[in-house]
Order: C-alpha cells, then sequence, then structure tokens
C-alpha cells in the first residue's frame, strides 16, 4: 500500500472555484474514478472523481473551501501498484461508452451538438421561434428557439456557449426530448469543460470501463436526462431556494419560479433534473389537472354525450347542407382558456354587481402626468390607477384576497397577505392574464411600465407560466371598445373579478344642477362562497370612491 496525494484534475479554464459538497469520509474505501467533492464555479457545477481506489486516510478540504487545478483533495492509501508518484488523470480522458465522448486539446475547439432537453413525454411539440442563426456567438443558456404545446410555450436554452455551425431546425418543425437543434463550436478550455461532467459522471458509473484519448475534436453527444416525476408545487417558503447560479441563470431563462420547485439534492438543493422536472410538469399541462377535468364533460358534450347526468345530448348538426361553412382549429390559448372558464362557470356561484366610478378629476389627472412625462417614455393608462385601487380594496375587506381550500368539511380559507393584481389582455391568439407581482409595493410608473413589458409578451406569445401564476384579484378591461356592463367569469382560484367598460360623459346630478362627468362601469363578479352581498356592495362603493378622488388611497 502506497499512500497517494488525490489532486483537483484539469477542470477547465477556470480558478477559485468553491467546494459545495463532500462525497466522502476518512476510513471511506473508494473506487477508481469515485466522485470525491463536488466543486461549483459561476458557471456549473461539477463532481471530481479520484484518480486512485483505496482507503480515504485524510480529507484536505471543507465545504466552503476554493480549490484550482492542482489543489490537494485528500490522501488515499491506494491498492495495488499505483504509487504516489503515479500520474493524476485528467478530465480529457473518456470512457469508451455509448454515446462516445472524446477530449479535445485544451487550446482546440469542439463541435458539440445540442439537443432539446426533457421537456415531457410529448412525441412533438411545434417550433414557434428561432433566436439564432449559423455564425451567431451565443453564450451559456443562451434562448434557441421557442416551443409550444397544446399547454404552453417555452424557450430552449443552449447548454454550451461557442458559434452556432449549423442549424438542425425551422419554424414549423416538430421536435421533442433529444431532437438536434444546433451544432456549436466550442472554443478552448470551454471545450475541455463541455466534456468534464458528463466524462467524470460516466467515469464514477463503472471502474472498470477503458480509458482513451481522442486524437481528434470530434462532435459530442450528451444524452438528455431522463424523464423525471411531475413536479408537486408547494407553497412558496420564503427562504432563498438552495440552487446553484447555473440552476437559477437556467430557471430565469426558462421562467421557472424557484420557489415552487421541490430540490432533491442534498439539504433540498435544486438540481438540473429538478428543474427538468418542473418544466416537464407545466408543457404536460400538470398545473391545468382541474381544466383537464372540467373539459372532459365538453368533449363528452361535443362528441353527442351528456355534459352532466340528466341534461340532453349536445345537438348533431350537419351544417353544410344549409350552406358554405368553414372549419377552423381553435387556438391553443382559447382551448386552455376554454376548458378553464367551463370549469369556473359550473363550479362557482357567480354574482355581479354593477356600479359607475367618477373619473372625471382622475382622467385629468392622468392626461397631466402624461404630458408631463412624455420624455420618460411610460404611458400611464386607467387601468394601472385600478390595480392600485384594487390593492387598497383588498386590503380593506380582505375576504376578497383569498380563495377556497380544499373539499367538504375539511374546506378552508386561505387569506392572502400579498397582492399580485391580474389583468386580461388580448391577444391575437385568445385572452390571457398576465399578473403584476407585489403591486402594493410598486408606483404607477412601474405598474405601467410593467403591464406594457407583460402586454408586449402576451402579444409576442412570449409569456411563461410564471408570468400568469399567483394572481390574487384580476380585472378584465374592455377599455375603449364599448360595451356599458357585463359579467365576468372569476378567474379560480381567485374569488372575485372587476370587469369594467367604456367610459362615457354622462349628466350628474350635484344637488342644483345636471353636470358633465366622465363615468366608467364596474362589474364586480364574486364567490358567494366566500363573499355575501353586502360586503360585495361594499367593496364596490370604495374601489369606486377610490376612482372618484384618489387621495384616499393614501387613507
Amino acid at each position: 500500500m502506497a499512500l497517494v496525494e488525490v489532486k483537483v484534475p484539469d477542470i477547465g479554464d477556470v480558478k477559485d472555484v468553491a467546494v459545495i459538497e463532500l462525497l466522502v469520509k476518512v476510513g471511506d474505501s473508494i473506487k477508481l474514478e469515485q466522485s470525491l467533492i463536488t466543486v461549483e464555479s459561476d458557471k456549473a457545477s461539477m463532481e471530481i472523481p479520484s484518480s486512485h481506489a483505496g482507503v480515504v486516510k485524510e480529507i484536505k478540504v471543507a465545504v466552503g473551501d476554493k480549490v484550482n487545478e492542482g489543489s490537494l483533495v485528500l490522501l488515499l492509501e491506494a491498492e495495488g501498484t499505483a504509487g504516489a508518484d503515479a500520474p493524476v488523470p485528467t478530465l480529457a480522458a473518456a470512457p469508451v461508452a455509448a454515446p462516445v465522448v472524446a477530449a479535445a486539446a485544451p487550446a482546440a475547439s469542439s463541435l458539440v451538438e445540442v439537443f432539446v432537453p426533457d421537456i415531457g413525454d410529448f412525441e412533438s411539440v411545434a417550433v414557434i421561434e428561432v433566436f439564432v442563426k449559423p455564425g451567431d456567438t451565443i453564450k451559456l443558456e443562451q434562448s434557441l428557439v421557442t416551443v409550444e404545446s397544446d399547454k404552453a410555450s417555452m424557450e430552449i436554452p443552449s447548454s454550451h456557449a461557442g458559434v452556432v455551425k449549423e442549424l438542425k431546425v425551422k419554424l414549423g418543425d416538430k421536435v421533442a426530448k433529444g431532437s438536434l437543434l444546433a451544432i456549436v463550436e466550442v472554443q478552448g478550455a470551454a471545450a475541455v469543460a463541455a466534456v468534464a461532467a458528463p466524462v467524470a459522471a460516466a467515469a464514477a458509473s463503472s471502474a472498470n470501463t477503458v480509458v482513451a484519448a481522442a486524437p481528434a475534436a470530434p462532435v459530442e453527444r450528451i444524452a438528455p436526462t431522463a424523464a423525471l416525476p411531475a413536479h408537486e408545487p408547494s407553497t412558496p417558503t420564503g427562504r432563498l431556494p438552495h440552487a446553484s447560479p447555473s440552476i437559477r441563470r437556467q430557471a430565469r431563462e426558462l421562467g421557472v419560479p424557484l420557489d415552487e420547485v421541490k430540490g432533491t439534492g442534498p439539504k433540498g438543493r435544486i438540481q438540473e433534473s429538478d428543474l427538468q422536472g418542473f418544466v416537464k410538469s407545466v408543457m404536460a399541462g400538470a398545473v391545468q389537472t382541474l381544466a383537464q377535468k372540467a373539459a372532459a364533460p365538453a368533449a363528452a358534450t361535443a362528441s353527442g354525450g351528456g355534459a352532466l347526468p340528466g341534461l340532453l345530448p349536445w345537438p348533431k348538426v350537419d351544417f353544410e347542407k344549409f350552406g358554405a361553412i368553414e372549419r377552423k382549429e381553435l387556438s391553443r390559448i382559447k382551448k386552455i382558456s376554454g376548458a378553464n372558464l367551463h370549469r369556473n362557470w359550473v363550479v362557482i356561484p357567480h354574482v355581479t354587481n354593477h356600479d359607475d366610478a367618477d373619473i372625471t378629476e382622475l382622467e385629468a389627472f392622468r392626461v397631466q402626468t402624461n404630458k408631463e412625462n412624455e420624455k420618460s417614455g411610460i404611458k400611464v393608462t386607467m387601468l394601472a390607477f385600478m390595480i392600485k385601487a384594487a390593492v387598497a380594496a383588498l386590503k380593506k375587506f380582505p375576504e376578497f384576497n383569498a380563495s377556497l381550500e380544499g373539499e367538504g368539511d375539511a374546506q378552508k380559507l386561505v387569506l392572502k397577505k400579498y397582492f399580485h393584481i391580474g389583468f386580461a389582455a388580448d391577444t391575437p391568439n385568445g385572452l390571457v392574464v398576465p399578473v403584476i407581482k407585489d403591486a402594493d409595493k410598486k408606483g404607477i410608473f412601474e405598474i405601467s411600465q410593467e403591464m406594457g413589458e407583460l402586454a408586449k409578451k402576451a402579444r409576442d406569445g412570449k409569456l411563461g407560466p410564471a408570468d400568469m401564476a399567483g394572481g390574487c384579484f384580476t380585472i378584465s378591461s374592455l377599455g375603449g371598445i364599448g360595451g356599458r356592463y357585463f359579467t365576468p367569469i372569476i378567474n379560480a382560484p381567485e374569488v372575485a373579478i372587476m370587469g369594467v367598460c367604456k367610459s362615457q360623459i354622462e349628466p350628474v346630478w350635484d344637488g342644483k344642477a345636471f353636470q358633465p362627468r366622465l363615468m366608467l362601469p364596474l362589474s364586480l363578479s364574486w364567490d358567494h362562497r366566500v363573499i355575501d352581498g353586502a360586503a360585495a356592495a361594499r367593496f364596490n362603493v370604495y374601489f369606486a370612491s377610490l376612482l372618484a378622488d384618489f387621495r384616499r388611497i393614501v387613507l
């Protein structure tokens, strides 16, 4: 037996990477290439394998230490004939396995195939947008394409940084997990780092694998991660999610709220596989489970069956015998929103109160504000004022800022202490509801700017699940389209929604004479299981009073 120093091998052109996990302890018997520690840079995390097999005698690093290539990791009593002077293999050596990964020289380039990651069990999703072209220099996690299923759309980020040599997809193509998106040329040390992690993982899985160095820079094939169980959303804890910088960046790219992701790593650490599991649940429509159940009766209706017991079957009509027709597919958004609206209308006992708000002074103030701040480029809308008024009304009437949870005798009322206000946005493909988060902490200009950005994302079809999640109360504004009053359908699991129509000048009696006043029609729909008529009337009156004299908002 010989005492051997095990050091950090070549991990690319990175310095001072942090040790975030110790995988062995003194006295452990370890195999060749068994992972010893996990290190993390600002780009990625990876496990460092052992250069020898034997028994751990002393560990020279601790969690939080910074290490580099050549840093001493531990002392090992090596087995067999391996001596202390035995060369330390680097991660540039790849095991012969399927698929083959071969290392490139540090100064060389490597052609890397970028695949569609795990987005759920979909045979095909459509490419609806391509962000890059051959010759473009791209960053790690930069979005390459947008794909769309019948449940959601999302952007697919690149697994490597480099130069796009070839695009393998175009608009309208159908792709699935593992589909080839692009070939990227990775340069220098980045090419070594690109193969390091999969090599280490493959090596750790078998101590008897034959190791061979590559003479050239072939195309690297990285198999997509295996499918994972669907994500189970949980209530945000308020604590910072336990995740690495690279995972946080990837979550931002994909629009994934890390607070809702359940980490499966040590001490609840969120891993890449956990992100993939979350994305899979969204793309598979797991968050639409109730909507899918609600859609089942509608599907039965359309096919000729009764939607509910006791109802007559849906009529079957040969429309063509009466004249020319055209059949058109419903958009993805309309299919999803239709199922949601059907469920909400059937399940929730809706009641709607109508009222009018005098916005004469507020509209004059809005117009003057936009004139004075014309150079800022931010246009303040009446909806921004209504969002602030909604926050004030929710604070005064907390039962409106609630949701029902559970069923039967176990049903409870969840009172929310946050104020996320949704607004209905009309798009060419249908209605969506982006959410202004923490509206109570934002001013009119900030809300107006954020509304503009979210509305643009909605029109461009780029809203992610996180942009539409967490709403407490929704405002549906028909703006300048017209109409007087309507009955908006509650956006479950919320318990109320405010509908507004086009304002118009009306004669209002002031006690002495009729005065021309700008009146805004209000239509408040509410869930009678949670709210009673008196509370709804008070809410509507208070909401209207805030718009009539916005100074009340500070009281």
